[in-house]
């Protein structure tokens, strides 16, 4: 199974003191030892690499990219994939989800990819499956 690694599911793995560390965490690791493929895009790295700048796992994102760049799992969104995120972006559609989810909607849908480690109810609401 293939499944989309968003921001709030990779900070809650990292930042011990994040509200849904726990839960996250174990959802990881069970998605770890399931051998699940894990993607994302060059996007969500972004959101990460902002997020941990002064916070100590911070490095952490950084090996994160390096490991998707190697397994060639990490996407760089189309040009057609920019121009549908931002048509649904300004539409509102997805509960008036942010421009970088509706990157991961449009890439996760091209792809075939329906399950989403997060909990970000934008990705229900778009129809996806969140997995904690």
């Amino acid at each position: 199974m293939t499944v989309f690694m968003d921001t709030v599911g990779l900070v809650a793995v990292w930042d011990k003191s994040d509200q849904w560390h726990e839960t996250a965490n174990a959802c990881f690791v069970e998605l770890l030892t399931s051998r699940s493929e894990l993607v994302t895009t060059t996007a969500i790295l972004l959101e990460c690499g902002n997020a941990a700048a002064r916070r100590p796992y911070r490095s952490a994102v950084n090996r994160l990219r390096q490991q998707l760049e190697q397994g060639n799992r990490l996407i760089t969104p189309s040009a057609d994939d920019w121009q549908q995120a931002w048509l649904a972006y300004d539409k509102g559609e997805a509960d008036a989800a942010g421009i970088v989810d509706h990157v991961s909607f449009v890439v996760m849908r091209r792809l075939g990819i329906t399950a989403a480690f997060t909990n970000d109810k934008h990705f229900r609401t778009a129809g996806l499956e969140t997995m904690f």
